[in-house]
């Protein structure tokens, strides 16, 4: 499968692998801004590298593309499958043969999702379809193909779902669009498609983690940090966005549904990166436990803290601190004044801080 190229890197091999990238309009993914990021990170002297909030995987992707040793983390467990499947996965495919067992019917699956979403998201077919195939998948031995099913399912629930998101129930935004008329099924069936062309191997060992990022020993030559943005006009609230599609990788277990929510979400996930109050201590805790490597960091104009306190955060633990800037609109409104209209422009940020 051979996807049409819609970002130039000016280097033609990074092109050709970066085509193959499975993208999508997870909230603040860089996928659009991956040739600014790769013009300032190519010339720094590295080998190894920690994407320590991958969210999308577009950028631990586009470092293993630059043949780097890879380690992609997210606390996410569905974004750790992505990269699992994309990242660290160097040759292993799901095949016809583990297709026809995914789609098989499973007489022991659970109705667990038909049960607890009925009329929220999907038909009752469709929720039936998915607790058919995630018990499929969760009999899998292999854990390579096991993620990269997942990763699909994943990604075929968010193409099928109006604006990719669970924040809301019912037919909403529904408008004729390929994606929202394509079966579940079907959109499965591609989403493998898409996962196993984004396959391949670049002489490094890649892996992927779904961890705490300040529980990650350091060592590494540069780790990149994305976390996720404070903002006076956002939230970042993750799980409240994708809880379905969360809950669908680990079959809801170690979660709390809150039941008196109409879209059944889960308690977020805890993070320093929650809070104007907490965020400061996280960037320096950060920053502490990392500064033996190379620190790169994306920001926003709109983030708390501002371009200049993240600059001077920063320079406490390198000596070299360097902003490229870079104009960005994110692909889904996720700040409280863009919801809808898609007009949240901002400056991106990436700070560099080094020895030398």
């Amino acid at each position: 499968m051979v996807f049409k190229a819609d970002l130039d890197f000016g280097n033609l091999r990074i092109n050709r692998r970066m085509e193959r990238f499975p993208s999508s309009r997870y909230m603040g993914s860089k996928y659009t801004i991956l040739p600014f990021l790769y013009r300032h990170l190519a010339p720094l002297p590295f080998r190894t590298v920690l994407d320590g909030f991958s969210g999308s995987g577009a950028v631990s992707y586009l470092l293993k593309a630059m043949d780097k040793q890879v380690t992609s983390n997210d606390f996410m467990r569905f974004s750790y499958c992505t990269a699992e499947a994309a990242v660290a996965n160097s040759r292993v495919r799901v095949s016809v043969r583990d297709m026809t067992a995914l789609m098989r019917p499973n007489p022991n699956a659970d109705d667990f999702i038909t049960r607890t979403f009925e009329g929220l998201y999907f038909t009752t077919a469709e929720n039936q379809f998915l607790d058919n195939v995630t018990a499929n998948i969760r009999a899998m031995t292999d854990t390579r193909k096991q993620a990269l099913a997942y990763a699909a399912i994943a990604r075929a629930c968010l193409r099928k779902r109006p604006r990719g998101l669970f924040t809301y129930t019912g037919d909403r935004y529904l408008d004729g669009r390929p994606d929202l008329v394509l079966s579940l099924e079907d959109h499965f069936v591609k989403a493998v498609d898409v996962f196993n062309a984004a396959v391949f191997a670049n002489g490094q060992q890649c892996r992927a983690l779904n961890q705490d990022t300040f529980e990650i020993e350091p060592g590494y030559d540069l780790v990149y940090f994305d976390p996720p943005y404070v903002s006076a006009l956002s939230d970042n609230d993750y799980i409240r966005r994708y809880h379905f599609v969360e809950g669908l990788t680990r079959y809801w277990e170690g979660v709390e549904i809150l039941e008196h929510t109409m879209t059944k979400k889960f308690k977020r996930y805890p993070s320093p990166f929650d809070s104007r109050r907490t965020v400061i201590e996280a960037f320096e805790r950060l920053f502490e436990r990392f500064q033996g490597s190379i620190i790169a960091v994306s920001w926003s104009s709109n983030g708390i803290p501002s371009r200049d306190e993240l600059a001077e955060l920063l320079g406490q633990y390198k000596a070299n601190v360097v902003v490229h800037e870079v104009d960005h609109r994110y692909s889904s409104g996720t700040h409280a004044h863009a919801v809808g209209a898609n007009q949240n422009r901002v400056q991106e940020y990436l700070f560099i801080g080094s020895d030398t």
